[in-house]
């Protein structure tokens, strides 16, 4: 690779989601951020186009970006790609996910916590408080890390109007067992207002390939008004979403509903 295609890689890396450059020579330019612990390497091909190698903390990450650019033939983490345009769009793609998938977002939450904690007056700290502030920067850091594996669309529907989107849990904040289940991207879908309504109340769930499941509790009328159709699906599933769907499932069967981790008013949604 001459000069000039050296510039314009780290300026691609730069403008997505990689922002240093740890070293840059005619074979390699190899990317990484302060943000996020994935690093890509990338060489050019006699094609002009370029292959790119992430190497990433993240058991999940070369799974979301193989089933997100399958036209571009991963294998062991390269990928390869024909033009900057391609580039730029495989980049930002993994820079996202790498700040949504598990054990990131975990981190960028307690980092948040002991932020806001140390932040306010000593004598106003106490258990409840505490956890009052865990729940309030878990929930949103768990949307904003849906909002990204998602791509800011409905899991199912596909409606791209971030106002209208929760953030639901399939298995509820206050029976995971751990801050890790609690915030993990896959534990639950980005949807509608309507369907997070219904999957919160275990009134909807998924089965093991994606498919609407209902409960006998609603009445063909009530979907006629709702606008579900019985016919709608996930747009992806993963592995990783098979347990706490599962979970999820059960409840629905058992007319389970869900319970309030703060023990007053409507569960928080996000």
């Amino acid at each position: 690779m001459d000069s000039l295609k050296i510039a314009l890689l780290e300026k691609t890396g730069h403008d997505h989601g990689f922002e240093h450059v740890l070293s840059a020579n005619p074979q390699a330019v190899c990317l990484a951020s302060a943000r996020h612990p994935t690093r890509a390497t990338v060489t050019g091909t006699a094609d002009d186009g370029y292959q790119v190698y992430f190497e990433t903390t993240s058991a999940t990450l070369p799974g979301e970006l193989a089933r997100s650019f399958p036209q571009w033939t991963p294998a062991d983490n390269h990928f390869l790609i024909p033009g900057n345009t391609e580039l730029a769009t495989l980049l930002q793609r993994a820079a996202s996910l790498s700040r949504a998938l598990p054990n990131q977002v975990a981190r960028s939450y307690e980092d948040a916590v002991s932020e806001e904690l140390a932040a306010l007056p000593p004598e106003t700290l106490h258990t409840e408080v505490e956890r009052m502030v865990r729940q309030r920067i878990g929930q949103q850091k768990f949307r904003e890390a849906m909002l990204t594996y998602w791509g800011g669309a409905c899991a199912v529907t596909g409606l791209a109007l971030p106002d209208v989107l929760r953030a639901s849990h399939a298995k509820p904040w206050a029976e995971c067992e751990s801050d890790a289940e609690r915030l993990d991207v896959f534990n639950g879908f980005l949807l509608t207002a309507n369907l997070d309504a219904l999957f919160d109340r275990f009134l909807i769930s998924f089965n093991a390939q994606g498919r609407l499941l209902l409960s006998p509790a609603l009445a063909t009328a009530d979907l006629h008004l709702l606008g579900i159709s019985p016919e709608l699906r996930l747009r992806w599933l993963a592995p990783e979403h098979q347990s706490y769907l599962q979970f999820h499932r059960a409840c629905m069967h058992a007319g389970a509903f869900p319970t309030n981790p703060i023990g007053i008013g409507p569960p928080i949604r996000c």
